[in-house]
C-alpha cells in the first residue's frame, strides 16, 4: 500500500505551487467549466427555464405590445427580438447564482478547496460553464423568432459581432449572479434577490419601447445610462441595421466595470462561504 504523508501528499510528489499562473488558472477554470456542462447531459431539465422563457416572453410581448408600439406585430418583431436578446442575457444568468449556492450547501466547493487548483478556478469554471445556458437561450430565441418572421438585415459578420457583444456582456453580468449566490443564505432566496436588480435593468430600458422620449423625465434619464439599453441598441444596429453610435463601446465599458467591481467582491465572499 502506498504511504501517505501527514499533509496528504504521496511521497515524492511535489507540493502545489504557492503561486498559480494565469494560464494554469484559466486551464483549471476550463476544466471545471466542462464539469458543469457535462452535468447538463445527465440533468437536461436544468435548461428547461432557458428553453421556455424566451418563447413565452417573445409571444407575450409581441402580441400584447406589437400593435400599440409599431402598428403591427411583424414590424415590432424586427425591433423586439434584438432587444429580447439583451433581456434574455440578463435573465439567463439568474440560474447560475442558484446553482452556485446549492453547490456550496452540498459541500462541493469544500472539495474544490482541497485540490491544488487556483482559488478562483471554481468561480471561473461556473461562469464559463454557464455558456451552455447562453447558447440555449440565443438558439431558442432566434430560432423561434425566425419562425414568426424575423429576418436579419445586415451581413453575417455584423450578426456574429452582435452575439459576441451579447456574450461578453452576459459573462460580465454572470459575476453579479455569482456574488448574489454567495451572499444569499439559501438557494430559495437567490431568485428573489436576483429579481431586485434584474427587473429595473431590463424593463427600465429601451428593450420593449425603442422611443424612450414618451417616458417620464427621471425614467428616460435612467434608460440613457442603463447598460441594457446600450446593449439592446447595439443588437438592433448590428442585426437589423442603423447607426450604432457609441452604444457598443458603452456596453463594453459597462461589462469591464461590472467585472472589476464584482470579481474581487465575489472572491472575498467565496473565501468566507466556501
Amino acid at each position: 500500500m502506498t504511504a501517505i504523508t501527514v499533509d496528504g501528499r504521496r511521497p515524492g510528489k511535489e507540493p502545489p505551487p504557492a503561486h498559480i499562473s494565469p494560464r494554469r488558472t484559466l486551464r483549471h477554470g476550463l476544466t471545471l467549466a466542462w464539469r458543469n456542462i457535462a452535468q447538463l447531459k445527465h440533468s437536461p431539465e436544468k435548461l428547461l427555464d432557458t428553453t421556455l422563457m424566451p418563447i413565452v416572453f417573445l409571444l407575450l410581448f409581441l402580441y400584447v405590445f406589437g400593435g400599440a408600439v409599431a402598428g403591427d406585430t411583424q414590424s415590432y418583431l424586427q425591433t423586439l427580438l434584438p432587444g429580447l436578446i439583451a433581456q434574455m442575457a440578463m435573465f439567463a444568468t439568474m440560474g447560475l447564482g442558484t446553482a452556485l449556492n446549492e453547490d456550496i450547501h452540498k459541500g462541493v466547493f469544500d472539495r474544490f478547496r482541497s485540490l491544488p487548483i487556483a482559488r478562483s478556478a471554481p468561480l471561473i469554471g461556473s461562469v464559463l460553464g454557464d455558456t451552455a445556458r447562453f447558447v440555449t437561450v440565443m438558439t431558442v430565441l432566434v430560432g423561434f423568432g425566425s419562425l414568426l418572421g424575423f429576418r436579419f438585415h445586415t451581413d453575417p459578420l455584423s450578426v456574429l459581432a452582435a452575439f459576441a457583444l451579447a456574450y461578453v456582456f452576459y459573462l460580465a453580468v454572470c459575476w453579479i449572479s455569482v456574488l448574489v449566490g454567495l451572499v444569499a443564505p439559501t438557494p430559495e432566496t437567490v431568485q428573489g434577490l436576483s429579481f431586485i436588480w434584474v427587473m429595473p435593468l431590463t424593463f427600465g430600458s429601451s428593450i420593449l419601447v425603442p422611443d424612450t422620449s414618451t417616458m417620464p423625465g427621471w425614467l428616460e434619464a435612467w434608460t440613457k445610462v442603463n447598460p441594457v439599453t446600450h446593449l439592446a441598441e447595439s443588437m438592433r444596429a448590428l442585426m437589423v441595421g442603423g447607426p450604432i453610435g457609441n452604444h457598443a463601446w458603452y456596453t463594453l465599458a459597462w461589462a469591464a466595470g461590472i467585472v472589476v467591481v464584482t470579481f474581487p467582491l465575489a472572491m472575498r465572499m467565496y473565501s468566507r462561504r466556501a
